[in-house]
């Protein structure tokens, strides 16, 4: 009995691996978040569908921010609060949780759970990881009341202090959880030329999308604990305000002469900025997207698919693969087969990596919009439904970096729309080489001798 017993544990353990446990705990997570959110408690009137409770608790725990309901007017105050709660879950992981409160309660730490937690924070393995961890959650939570208390010496101007104090967690957390969920209707569009709200927001999202481990290694620097920063800084705190300052540029220049237009100079310069940092990993927005001209739409799209920066609450393909991928080409032009920045050489594992993710993103991104455009009524003329194709493709882009900027037409879906949004929004935020290969089998390789292929 002990011998089927302990089998039967050798079993499960080498069933779950650490990519199918991470990418289980969030499924378990939303399944849960679901039920919750499909009873009528959650509901300020007629409960949830199964499928909209799943759509929502799917976007919180992905920290998306695509929404089929109205978050403040649909969901009651226990429903507002479970998705305040999955997003706060979801952008630091269950599993990071669990680690922590087996460690705090002195108990032994599995290597599963460290492997994940490592893959998920940290960009080399350290001997200090649980300090680290620990580190994270405080700062988490020092960084979401500071946003807080800014948020809320706005708000109490508009609102009774309980309403202001309960609009000023929600936003904060769901700004540094990278999600953008919003309790307004029409999201920040009210606040598109304050200066509290919109500096704290961006803030916020910016803290919540370098990575975790970045934000550690500049407070050690700070303190003298860290001589340099790592070559993962640096390259995500450049591409990072290379990629703001670029968006919002070429926003700027798209829109001056239509949603921007007429506009004080202050008003122009933050919302700008605003969109070009919201829409590479939060869901926030100041203007309607809806009326964005085309240019400025493929330049969010494009921001949407870099998205955020490893180790962080943000999707995307992130920082890093962008850069390394621009460094690839740029290293093959001038013709070198080995890829370096900063004086230093980039392994091969890593390079090869990164064009996986690259590909493995673009091809979810056509697939899933693909199966929105199958599955659009086919009730209007061609000449008619143009305009769906791009909402669409932006639709799934937004979904895939777990931004949840949207056109307006995300109620709008079929319960087959619906589904396949959700299954982007799970594979942007697990990531869709982590989701392919936690369940492929591992065959015994086989070296085959090799023979050219015309290329280019």
């Amino acid at each position: 009995m002990r011998l089927t017993a302990l089998q039967l544990k050798m079993s499960i353990s080498g069933y779950l691996t650490p990519a199918r446990s991470f990418i289980l705990s969030f499924a378990a997570v939303i399944l849960a978040g679901t039920l919750l959110l499909w009873s009528p408690f959650s509901s300020s009137g007629k409960p949830l569908s199964f499928i909209d409770a799943l759509f929502t608790s799917a976007s919180a725990v992905c920290v998306t921010g695509l929404a089929v309901v109205d978050i403040g007017r649909d969901l009651s105050l226990p429903g507002q609060l479970i998705t305040l709660l999955l997003f706060q879950i979801g952008g630091l992981g269950i599993i990071t949780f669990s680690v922590l409160f087996f460690g705090i309660m002195g108990r032994g730490i599995s290597f599963r759970g460290r492997e994940i937690v490592q893959s998920t924070f940290l960009h080399t393995p350290r001997r200090d990881f649980f300090m680290i961890l620990k580190w994270v959650l405080l700062m988490t939570l020092i960084i979401e009341s500071i946003g807080t208390l800014l948020l809320f010496s706005r708000f109490i101007q508009d609102f009774p202090l309980p309403r202001a104090l309960y609009l000023s967690v929600y936003h904060a957390v769901s700004a540094f959880n990278n999600c953008g969920y919003s309790l307004f209707s029409n999201s920040l569009m009210d606040y598109r030329s304050d200066w509290i709200v919109n500096l704290t927001i961006m803030s916020l999202i910016v803290l919540g999308g370098i990575g975790f481990i970045v934000l550690y290694e500049i407070i050690s620097r700070v303190r003298g604990n860290q001589k340099k920063l790592s070559l993962h800084s640096r390259i995500a705190l450049l591409m990072t305000g290379f990629l703001i300052l670029l968006g919002a540029v070429l926003f700027y220049f798209f829109e001056m002469h239509h949603v921007l237009r007429g506009a004080s100079w202050q008003e122009n310069l933050l919302v700008s900025l605003f969109q070009s940092v919201t829409s590479r990993t939060s869901g926030f927005n100041t203007v309607d997207i809806g009326q964005l001209t085309n240019a400025t739409i493929l330049l969010l799209m494009g921001l949407m698919f870099i998205g955020a920066s490893p180790g962080s609450t943000g999707g995307g393909i992130k920082t890093t693969s962008f850069t390394l991928l621009l460094m690839m080409i740029w290293n093959r032009i001038q013709g070198s087969e080995q890829v370096t920045i900063f004086n230093r050489s980039i392994p091969e594992e890593i390079t090869t990596r990164t064009i996986s993710i690259v590909f493995a993103s673009a091809f979810s991104v056509a697939l899933i919009s693909s199966i929105l455009l199958f599955g659009s009524p086919d009730s209007l003329p061609p000449a008619s439904s143009r305009h769906l194709f791009v909402e669409y493709v932006f639709e799934t882009v937004s979904a895939y970096g777990t931004v949840g900027l949207s056109m307006g037409i995300t109620a709008k879906l079929s319960e087959l729309q619906k589904l396949a949004i959700i299954l982007m929004m799970f594979a942007g935020r697990v990531g869709p080489l982590t989701l392919a290969f936690a369940w492929s089998k591992s065959k015994r390789k086989i070296i085959y001798a090799e023979e050219s292929v015309m290329v280019g």
